[in-house]
């Protein structure tokens, strides 16, 4: 590469994964083959359409590469339809509503600060808030979806467009008694599996597919491909609307999108291809595995867990009974530590700039080959991390906080326990080289 400056930042940001544990659960490690696919001489090719009705010549190869996409999905889900264009998740669920759903059509989806989406109608921030009336059904008291919460407001709305689906929420989905509540006002049902789509394939979580009308899945999270998305329409789909198969995919190109991605949706076959194969079910049941012996070793050092735990690949810690959005501290500390997460909104969170939650995921340490002797370690480490900035509060003044965090991350890059633990973790890293 004769561009210096970026082979040197690629170069660091590799040795920054392979040194530090990747514990965000929307991430993961494409395999090399997927890699090569997406670095291919494909990213050269302007494919606008669909195989055999492309808007350009020379497409006779990306046709294929595109129906063997389409096929592996199709095979895998079990499912009549695939589309593999979509760009990634937020444009995938916003050609969703452009097909099923009007403007200010009525739509509905499990909060945010629930674990919900933003593209599940979270109002006035995201274009399912601002161009569609968006209703946001909520948590039981035990952290649990609230479903008779989302019947009632399901009757009381009548939504056209139910979103189901989390990005932070640590049970499993009732997808038969959603479907039950969108049955009841004719609503279609789209479930969003971005998060859980490696361990539906995986077999240890619920598919949604008899059960849901449109199925949407990123491509880059649990599944390990890259970063694109896929729609999927079920037989329920069918026989609710026979042409939701043209919908779905003239609402994708043209109504949001040009030219797909070539090098992506090669990407996208590949990691279909390896999702296929008996090694990825082993691979689903670690992901879980790991993830509950973390939560039972965070647990034991007396950290609240949203929910008291987890049944799938990840969890929240939640700090609102320390002080107003120690999720921001934590997560920033712990990254000094090497261990990488991100601060997540909890239940009732007053504040998504400043958060009360950090969410931890075992996706990509999985990947790496890590497993439930390692987690024990890890969990004394976040810990550790913890307890070290237990009496540091962010300050009740708004314009006093950014200097506060400012000074915080000067103390944590200087803080000698906290390169210890840093140290233990390169240690670890170390013995689990990234593929």
């Amino acid at each position: 590469m004769q561009d210096t400056e970026i082979e040197n930042l690629i170069g660091q940001e590799a040795e920054r994964q392979q040194s530090t544990l990747m514990l965000i659960p929307s991430e993961n490690y494409a395999s090399k083959a997927v890699r090569e696919a997406v670095g291919s001489v494909l990213a050269n090719k302007y494919s606008e359409g669909y195989a055999g009705k492309r808007y350009y010549e020379g497409n006779e190869i990306v046709d294929q590469i595109e129906l063997l996409a389409i096929g592996r999905a199709k095979k895998l889900f079990g499912v009549p339809h695939a589309n593999v264009q979509p760009y990634s998740g937020s444009p995938a669920n916003s050609e969703i509503l452009f097909a099923l759903a009007e403007p200010g059509s009525t739509i509905m989806g499990l909060g945010l600060s629930s674990g919900g989406h933003l593209t599940h109608g979270h109002p006035r921030v995201t274009f399912s808030g601002k161009y569609y009336t968006s209703v946001q059904f909520g948590l039981t008291e035990e952290a649990k979806i609230d479903y008779a919460d989302m019947r009632a407001k399901a009757l009381e709305h009548k939504p056209k467009v139910i979103f189901f689906g989390t990005t932070a929420y640590p049970f499993i989905l009732d997808w038969e008694q959603a479907r039950s509540i969108a049955d009841s006002v004719g609503a279609y049902l789209v479930a969003d599996i971005s998060h859980i789509v490696g361990l539906i394939i995986a077999g240890v979580h619920p598919s949604p597919v008899p059960f849901a009308h449109v199925v949407m899945s990123t491509t880059h999270k649990t599944l390990r491909g890259p970063r694109g998305a896929i729609i999927l329409v079920t037989d329920e789909g069918l026989a609710k609307d026979p042409d939701l198969p043209k919908k779905i995919d003239s609402a994708v190109m043209p109504g949001m999108q040009g030219g797909p991605h070539n090098n992506t949706t090669a990407g996208i076959a590949v990691a279909l291809f390896e999702a296929s194969q008996l090694e990825f079910a082993e691979y689903g049941h670690g992901v879980v595995n790991n993830a509950k012996v973390l939560a039972e070793g965070l647990r034991a050092k007396g950290i609240v867990l949203v929910g008291g735990g987890t049944e799938n690949h990840l969890l929240v810690m939640d700090f609102s009974g320390d002080s107003l959005g120690k999720g921001t501290l934590v997560a920033s500390a712990l990254n000094f530590a090497g261990i990488v997460t991100n601060r997540n909104t909890v239940p009732n969170d007053p504040s998504p700039f400043y958060p009360s939650g950090v969410r931890i995921g075992t996706p990509a340490i999985t990947t790496r080959g890590i497993k439930e002797h390692e987690m024990v370690k890890i969990a004394e480490w976040i810990a550790e991390v913890v307890e070290i900035i237990k009496s540091d509060k962010l300050p009740e003044a708004k314009e006093e906080r950014q200097k506060y965090i400012q000074d915080f991350k000067a103390r944590m890059q200087a803080d000698e326990r906290i390169k210890v633990i840093c140290n233990l973790v390169r240690d670890l890293c170390a013995q689990f080289p990234i593929l």
